[in-house]
């Protein structure tokens, strides 16, 4: 049980390490880290880290001006959720969506 218990954080061990890298100038480092989050989350089934992972994506995205790549990923994985709007992370995920150009 432990070990099905640490297989589901990897995704989100992946997009701290993510975040650590962007905190340190390492923007294609961050990148790596956020695609291998979502990856993992993906694979888990774990919607939520799923969410997180593209949004961090999609906010590196943003900053390095590919808008349209980030609403393309970050809007049809927050589109797949029916319930637990009022949770932070997809309010976060609505707001980034909501800035970017459709």
């Amino acid at each position: 049980m432990a070990a099905a218990r640490e297989c589901f954080w990897e995704a989100e061990i992946h997009r701290l390490q993510g975040a650590l890298q962007l905190l340190e100038g390492e923007d294609g480092g961050a990148e790596a880290c956020f695609r291998r989050a979502l990856e993992v989350a993906c694979g888990h089934g774990a919607r939520a880290l799923e969410l997180r992972a593209a949004t961090s994506l999609s906010r590196l995205f943003v900053d390095s001006g590919r808008d349209e790549q980030a609403h393309r990923l970050l809007a049809p994985v927050y589109e797949s959720f029916t319930e637990g709007f009022d949770t932070e992370d997809l309010r976060d995920a609505k707001c980034l969506i909501d800035s970017l150009p459709q």
